[in-house]
């Protein structure tokens, strides 16, 4: 009906039905080359459309070709580089496949045998650099099996059993792409790339190609550079005397087929990690787009060459995007370039980014982003900065052993040597992100807001050299030393800056130090949940001591007296036995714990002023400040530390 149509006939009459299968293996004539054409079948040609009945192309097209290597016919490829038709081709050689769609239709209608023509659009590959439309020619290749010998299960099995792939989807997406994969063709017509060193007699278009040839070549190219194929002669490439071993000719001309790009880089084990003797590498890592490409290039050459994969274990990331998750592109101005991030930020900031991003995702990127990163590496510069000014006076004449250090400091350690474990853990399996958040977190949560605010009364008021200070700042040196190491991998520059201002470090780089070792630091766990218990309450008595400054019952918590009831038994006793320590624990001048109430809940906390005067040294209140008639404004313990110093300062 649809020929019918378009041929506009009417009263037509159907003579016979017959299956297209009934037609298959029919020769029929070409309208205007000496040449037969065979009918076969291909699901792909429509049955609406048409007399389902069309030419095949089997050199000019995937679909046909298929076809054509199924029922075994010639591939006809009348078509030479430059897009024209050959002396093949009867009267269109010279043609342009592009202008000889004219001199076509002419030969058709002039033979009777074009009924109808028209101009219809269809979709069709386009070049990705220029845009232009492009054609498939079946042209003679280069391919390497990747069937014979066994090589595609092979492959399959080194994926499974000898590479570690991170994030473990890779072995599943790489072992798919294998098993599917053709052969692999590793040449490419381009006017650029590395040349395939192959030559043709130029008499009887023999190949000629042999390992002599090759290392002529490669030795050639070693000085000059691959250049030297493209700009000399062939005789000037051969080796001399070479002959075709065919007709004996020595008139050669050169491939002008170059090498696979996928083939170039990946024989990267050979030309780089071979030569340093470094193959295998550790890792691998790009894009997960490169399973399809390096990875999968890279393991084929390793293991039809050296019979083992290149690498030990593979990473894959995902792709740069903007804040909002859009492919960055300079057309849409959301390009972020790095030498600008570095220029603003330094590139420890870059560094921290990289780091602190889950690269199992598309990474984002924003000044947003850039901006909170920098508060983040603030504090823990801050944090830095803070333990170094605090034990700018220390003597490792005076380092205090563990059993002697006072409790929390022995507690600080015990979380130092838990975070060594997991940043250690997540360094291993490439969480990188994870080391960020876990360092950050000790940083702000565990230093700052916890122990070095606990430690400020001691370290400002106790006397410099008291076993008190020198605990808290035996402590702090290891907890410093093994904060810089853990953080040199990523923040590289603001570590060894810091590392070369740490007293003890000595002249080395941070980056030739050693890893700090958890087994190093001792770890007590009850004290750890001793602690865990007491930094419970604490939260509480915080919540309670800013709800009476927004009372004016207090001002600063120094002002404070916490009164805690607690129902006997073992919990009391607990807070008992920390009576001493509760007050610095808090950040308070006094605390009472009253056990012989009976609150309704488990605890509850009372916050009042503080009993006595302020300590213009130390600022805590206390009723013996006064006490002394020399030392009227001071506390007895701040009057006590003035002696000792001053003491210590006649001495030297």
């Amino acid at each position: 009906d649809s020929v019918a149509s378009k041929l506009s006939l009417e009263n037509v009459k159907i003579v016979k039905k017959i299956p297209g299968k009934k037609l298959e293996g029919l020769v029929a004539r070409h309208p205007f080359i000496e040449r037969d054409s065979r009918v076969v079948l291909a699901e792909y040609v429509s049955n609406v459309e048409g007399t389902g009945c069309v030419h095949t192309a089997p050199g000019h097209g995937q679909d046909d070709y298929l076809t054509g290597r199924a029922y075994k016919l010639p591939t006809i490829m009348p078509v030479d580089q430059k897009g024209r038709f050959d002396n093949t081709a009867g009267g269109l050689k010279g043609l342009s496949i592009y202008k000889a769609n004219a001199e076509i239709l002419k030969n058709l209608s002039s033979s009777g045998d074009l009924l109808c023509r028209e101009d219809i659009s269809h979709s069709y590959p386009h070049c990705w650099r220029c845009k232009e439309p492009i054609i498939f020619r079946a042209t003679e290749q280069y391919f390497m099996s990747i069937d014979k010998k066994g090589l595609r299960k092979k492959l399959l099995d080194v994926i499974k059993s000898k590479v570690r792939w991170i994030p473990d989807m890779g072995k599943g997406r790489i072992s798919s792409m294998v098993e599917n994969r053709p052969d692999w063709c590793l040449s490419r017509q381009r006017y650029w790339g590395v040349p395939i060193p192959a030559f043709y007699c130029a008499d009887c278009g023999e190949l000629h190609l042999d390992g002599r040839s090759i290392r002529n070549v490669a030795g050639i190219v070693e000085k000059e550079g691959s250049n030297a194929f493209f700009l000399r002669d062939p005789e000037q490439l051969l080796p001399a005397g070479t002959k075709c071993k065919k007709c004996k000719s020595a008139n050669f001309k050169k491939e002008t087929d170059i090498v696979d790009v996928w083939f170039e880089s990946g024989v990267s084990h050979q030309a780089v990690l071979k030569r340093r003797d470094q193959f295998p590498s550790d890792l691998y890592l790009e894009g997960s787009d490169q399973h399809r490409g390096w990875f999968q290039s890279s393991l084929i050459t390793a293991y039809a060459i050296e019979k083992r994969p290149p690498y030990a274990s593979v990473l894959t990331h995902g792709f740069v995007v903007d804040g909002d998750g859009k492919k960055m592109s300079k057309s849409m101005g959301n390009v972020i370039a790095p030498q600008d991030i570095m220029k603003r930020y330094g590139a420890d900031i870059l560094r921290l980014w990289v780091a602190s991003s889950d690269y199992n995702e598309d990474v984002r990127l924003s000044e947003e982003i850039l901006k909170r990163l920098s508060d983040a590496y603030r504090k823990i510069r801050n944090t830095f900065k803070y333990l170094l000014s605090n034990i700018y006076d220390f003597d490792f004449k005076d380092v205090c052993p563990y059993k002697d250090m006072l409790e929390i400091d022995r507690w600080a350690l015990g979380e130092t040597r838990n975070l060594i474990d997991a940043v250690q853990s997540h360094y291993d399996n490439y969480n990188f992100h994870f080391i960020y958040h876990a360092i950050y977190n000790f940083c702000t949560v565990t230093m700052s807001s916890i122990y070095l605010d606990i430690l400020k009364d001691r370290l400002y008021t106790f006397a410099a050299a008291s076993h008190a200070r020198r605990s808290a700042q035996s402590a702090m040196h290891i907890i410093l030393s093994s904060l810089i190491r853990m953080l040199a991998p990523i923040l590289s520059f603001t570590a060894e800056e810091a590392w070369g201002k740490m007293p003890g470090a000595g002249d080395d780089s941070v980056h030739l130090s050693a890893w700090p070792e958890s087994d190093d630091i001792k770890c007590d766990k009850k004290l750890l949940e001793k602690y865990r218990t007491l930094f419970a309450v604490r939260e509480k008595v915080l919540a309670e001591l800013e709800l009476a400054r927004q009372a004016k019952i207090i001002g600063s918590p120094l002002e404070a007296k916490v009164v805690l009831k607690v129902k006997s038994g073992e919990y009391a006793e607990a807070l008992k036995r920390e009576a001493k320590e509760l007050p610095s624990i808090f950040i308070v001048s006094q605390v009472e714990i009253d056990s012989d109430a009976s609150p309704k809940a488990e605890m509850e906390i009372k916050v009042t002023k503080a009993a006595g005067d302020k300590c213009c040294r130390c600022w805590n209140y206390s009723e013996s400040v006064g006490k002394d008639e020399v030392y009227k404004d001071l506390c007895l313990r701040c009057r006590d530390v003035i002696k000792t110093n001053s003491k210590e300062a006649v001495k030297r």
